[in-house]
């Protein structure tokens, strides 16, 4: 199970949408590392997942949350793997079946894996993720507590 606590910003009707924080990807090497080149590339786009909650919440309650990492896996698998494996496949057989020449095995491996990753993409659309609420944080928590747990 991978947890993650997240913060309610928005309430409609029955439905909140949560934000998680943005972790840094480290600290140690000062902002020279790959994570910190690829995070600053890329932004830090917060993503607000929608919930239906049985319970009501409100906006700057804490949640966390838990998802079933089996689905996880299989989905990088088939993210990953299918388009390699359409264009490996497809690489060797116009090779070996048709014998052309190495730019149309290169042009067709290339279809082959924008077919896969489409093919893959489609598929994980149909995927449904196990999200459980493990908890439901109050607003105001007492002194004494220090981690939230």
């Amino acid at each position: 199970m991978i947890e993650q606590v997240l913060t309610v910003v928005a309430v409609k009707g029955d439905t909140a949408f949560l934000q998680a924080e943005p972790k840094p990807a480290c600290a140690g090497c000062n902002g020279k590392c790959g994570s910190q080149v690829f995070s600053k590339l890329f932004g830090t786009d917060k993503k607000r997942f929608p919930y239906q909650f049985s319970e009501p919440v409100s906006v700057g309650q804490k949640v966390k949350l838990a998802l079933d990492d089996s689905h996880i896996v299989m989905s990088s698998f088939v993210v990953y793997i299918w388009p390699l494996l359409f264009a490996l496949v497809t690489a060797v057989l116009a090779q070996t079946v048709f014998g052309v020449g190495e730019g149309l095995q290169i042009g067709a491996a290339f279809v082959a894996g924008l077919a896969g990753f489409i093919l893959a993409k489609h598929r994980l659309k149909r995927v449904v993720h196990d999200v459980k609420v493990i908890k439901v944080y109050p607003l105001s928590l007492p002194l004494s507590q220090r981690d939230g747990d």
